[in-house]
């Protein structure tokens, strides 16, 4: 366990007269504070606040916010508040634990929207005060350390949203430990199939590497010698994560990934990263498309190398980076390398902000914030923050030569946007390099982009089939929303009207008159024209509404006279399946085949028309085409006993009683099997894909976990 200690003596070693008191009196506050308290893994709950603030001593942060780490908990847990907090250690400790606090005090309507506002929060909490995100981010990196303690269906949550937000989050600080070691984690988690086989695959390449990592080491080390260069070079295996994912992007195999190893060459100065640049490139074969200088063109997290994929020793391909001690301190602490706190003397006022020099590294912090006030649904906020945290970046310019950082994959459109709203919403056509291109054209790093307006024209709804940016979709959808409103209102008034003179009500005195607007307030609409719009919706009849109205115009003793009752409010939940699907009325519930989810799997579902709800896993491709405003959060009640479809991969030997073999295991583990499909390889392997049958997620991998301890069994994984 971490001693108070170890933390003072490493803030010592990178703050000039720290303020251990206040660190050391934090410590004694929170030790107190959770007296008495263990964790899941049976340890004092103090480890906890302690890792975390020794977490953010590693980071080289401020006395305050090591403090805040130790103080994080105590408002959340405790009896403790706020106002103590700032009477004891101050207004800067206070504020940052008041923005790492993680339980809020209102009501949501559903878990999915609790979580997705917190999210909101913490965003917003991080444009005060950046330090809100390193304390968060080192809270939740100790969490995922500890993950084994929980039960399974808690893991996976905790993962998914840790893959989601935080570790995109701590790489737009430039936190690259961070950030790999928690997606690491999540894939353990998450897939842990395929984690096991990975590891066990990227662990036998290693040790049969690392003769040849030191023979390359050895080369660049001559190099550098021979041309009087000082430097260090590093040779490494990539993290599970990043390997996962480009097996996947690519559709590899491990064995086709060939630039498993990096090599990084650290160097005094600028000057000489080129020069070393340029001495690999003479030595090996440089493959094309394959360099990228980042020290030109920073990325927005502030990091800086050279990268470059050459032909290395033995005809490899090896990854090399090319940098110097300051950019290798950027890109392992990021954010905290370039700490305004470092550069006041003591004694200085502390601004809370990061001030002038670093707001400008964090345009994009301000580009959600932008965005985030369009959004009143934060379930839609969360799918828009997660489609910009996850996109890598190319760099283009402006006809006046200045350089724009857009998403990968990035169109016109979203330059447009990024402009400005008004030219985006009134953009015509797009010259890319001097040439008209259409607006669905993907921008490459170094394009020029000239944007083409017309007042008359107006966005479209195909633009949200091929725009990137959380800007430019937000602005879009509101715009044809606004469209929308204002055609449901003309023909909710028209239905209305009709329905009106049928019955013998008028309409439009009663709409005059403001008995539309108590109207509204029955229907859980904020107006009248709320109320119009809805009928437009068809969500409402003009018969119910109009009968309702005539209930308020003539009292509840003439409610008899009405045939049927009026309309009520929808209930805010329904069951179905062993599913709590939030806001909507009972509805016909069917699972995806393109996913097949099961129990445990973090799901959500979608308003199909005339089909009902169709659920998903949230990690199926096809969601992120979906229109969020049709998206509903659902969970698992765990009350429905039922079988679910899942499909599984096995590759084994191609021996003889291995098919029988495999199918009594999964008999055991209670797994029928459906339907299958064999097929043998040329090299003496076989590839089985079985659909099969189980209750949930931790059923199917207990059966994948003893399909794959058979002698004969390489792989046995979960496929969609």
């Amino acid at each position: 366990m971490i001693r108070i200690t170890d933390i003072t003596d490493k803030v010592s070693g990178y703050i000039e007269n720290p303020d251990l008191a206040l660190i050391q009196k934090a410590y004694i506050f929170a030790a107190q504070a959770h007296e008495g308290v263990v964790r899941l893994s049976g340890e004092p709950y103090i480890s906890h606040p302690m890792s975390v603030a020794y977490q953010l001593a590693v980071m080289q942060l401020d006395e305050a916010s090591v403090a805040a780490g130790l103080l994080h908990d105590t408002v959340e847990d405790t009896d403790t508040t706020i106002d103590e907090i700032e009477d004891l250690f101050g207004s800067d400790v206070a504020d940052i634990v008041d923005g790492v606090t993680k339980i809020s005090k209102m009501q949501f309507e559903s878990k999915a929207v609790a979580q997705a506002e917190n999210i909101r929060k913490m965003i917003l909490a991080m444009a005060e005060d950046i330090r809100v995100l390193m304390v968060k981010l080192a809270d939740r990196l100790h969490n995922m350390r500890t993950l084994d303690h929980m039960k399974p269906i808690k893991q996976r949550m905790i993962a998914q949203e840790t893959v989601d937000i935080y570790a995109p989050l701590a790489n737009r600080l430039g936190l690259h430990r961070i950030k790999t070691e928690l997606e690491d984690m999540c894939l353990r988690f998450l897939k842990p199939d395929v984690y096991s086989q990975l590891s066990e695959a990227v662990a036998k390449h290693r040790s049969a590497g690392q003769e040849y990592i030191d023979k390359v080491i050895s080369l660049i080390q001559g190099m550098l010698s021979k041309n009087k260069i000082k430097g260090h070079v590093y040779g490494r295996t990539k993290h599970l994560h990043s390997t996962h994912q480009k097996m996947i992007q690519q559709d590899l195999s491990f064995e086709e990934i060939y630039d498993l190893i990096a090599f990084r060459v650290i160097v005094p100065s600028v000057k000489d990263c080129y020069a070393v640049l340029g001495l690999i490139h003479a030595a090996w074969k440089p493959i094309p498309g394959r360099f990228k200088d980042y020290i030109s063109i920073p990325k927005a997290n502030m990091y800086q190398s050279l990268h470059s994929t050459v032909i290395g020793p033995d005809g490899e391909r090896i990854e090399i980076q090319i940098r110097t001690e300051e950019m290798n301190r950027v890109a392992e602490y990021g954010v905290a390398a370039h700490w305004q706190y470092k550069e006041v003397g003591k004694g200085a006022k502390r601004n809370k902000t990061t001030g002038q020099r670093d707001a400008e590294r964090f345009t994009w912090l301000r580009q959600i914030l932008d965005w985030q006030r369009e959004l009143n649904d934060p379930r839609e906020f969360m799918a828009s923050l997660r489609f910009d945290l996850f996109q890598d970046e190319v760099y283009v310019f402006t006809p006046n030569g200045d350089i724009k950082e857009m998403p990968d994959g990035a169109t016109p459109v979203d330059f447009a946007y990024m402009i400005h709203t008004e030219v985006g919403d009134h953009c015509a056509g797009a010259k890319v390099n001097g040439r008209l291109v259409p607006l669905h054209t993907e921008l490459k790093n170094g394009d020029s982009v000239e944007i083409i307006t017309d007042k008359n024209r107006s966005p479209s709804r195909d633009w949200l089939k091929f725009v990137k940016t959380a800007k430019a979709r937000t602005r879009i959808k509101q715009h044809i929303r606004t469209v929308e409103r204002e055609r449901s209102i003309a023909l909710g008034k028209e239905l209305l009207e009709k329905e009106g003179r049928r019955v013998g009500i008028n309409f439009q005195k009663h709409l005059k008159d403001g008995e539309f607007q108590k109207l509204a307030q029955e229907f859980n609409c904020s107006s009248a024209d709320d109320l119009i719009a809805q009928v437009g919706y068809s969500n409402f009849t003009p018969k119910k509404v109009l009968k309702r109205l005539y209930t308020v115009l003539h009292g509840e003793e003439r409610r008899q006279k009405i045939p049927e009752k009026a309309a009520q409010p929808a209930q805010p939940k329904a069951k179905s399946d062993g599913l709590s699907i939030s806001g909507v009325d009972k509805m016909l519930v069917r699972f995806a085949v393109c996913c097949n989810p099961l129990p445990g799997d973090p799901i959500v579902g979608y308003i199909t028309r005339g089909r009902g709800v169709t659920i998903h896993r949230v990690d199926c491709h096809n969601v992120k085409n979906f229109e969020t405003e049709r998206l509903l959060p659902v969970s698992w009640e765990g009350e429905e006993e039922r079988s679910y479809p899942a499909k599984i991969r096995i590759k084994c030997r191609n021996r003889k009683g291995m098919l029988g073999k495999i199918c009594i295991m999964l008999s055991e583990a209670d797994v029928n099997i459906d339907s299958g499909t064999f097929e043998s390889m040329v090299d003496g392997t076989s590839q089985l894909e079985f659909t099969v049958e189980v209750k949930d997620l931790a059923q199917l991998y207990s059966a994948l976990s003893k399909v794959k301890n058979l002698d004969a069994v390489y792989e046995a994984l979960r496929v969609s």
